[in-house]
């Protein structure tokens, strides 16, 4: 006995609604996340990854200090990485200009790590752009290693 299922309206709505949803699954990790930003309440890259952060969907909090070397002190940023800002979202550390893309990835991959960091503050990342953007790396970093995670070119990502 042969059993044919008719291809219904409500099946063709359903399939195009899971092939839509997929490529969307990046932003669902911006949703609902508050991300907490220590900053110099002078400065002005701060700032502007503040509002990068903010166009990408993340709800943020900003915490305006002088003692930033304190707050990363006590967060556990490794001095090598440091830059001028430290963010804390879910259980992760940011570090610098982290572009809200690499961020979304991570939040979404949930790595074992500590968090992301963009050391130094290289030119064309989000909060630095002007001039001719530099290639840089966005580094995952845990208690025992580090490696790259994406690299970009101002916010573009590179291969």
């Amino acid at each position: 006995m042969s059993h044919r299922t008719a291809f219904t309206r409500r099946k063709a709505l359903t399939l195009m609604a899971g092939t839509v949803a997929l490529p969307m699954a990046s932003t669902w990790a911006a949703e609902g996340q508050v991300i907490t930003v220590h900053k110099d309440p002078n400065c002005g890259c701060c700032t502007g990854w503040v509002r990068h952060l903010q166009k990408a969907g993340f709800t943020v909090k900003t915490i305006e200090t002088t003692d930033l070397d304190g707050v990363k002190t006590r967060l556990g940023v490794p001095a090598d990485l440091a830059a001028c800002h430290t963010a804390q979202v879910a259980a992760y550390l940011v570090e610098g200009h982290v572009p809200a893309v690499a961020l979304k990835r991570f939040l979404y991959e949930k790595p074992n790590a500590t968090g992301l960091a963009v050391p130094g503050m290289p030119v064309g990342s989000p909060g630095m752009e002007g001039g001719n953007p530099q290639p840089y790396e966005v580094i995952m970093f845990g208690p025992a290693d580090r490696r790259p995670y994406m690299r970009f070119l101002g916010e573009k990502t590179l291969g």
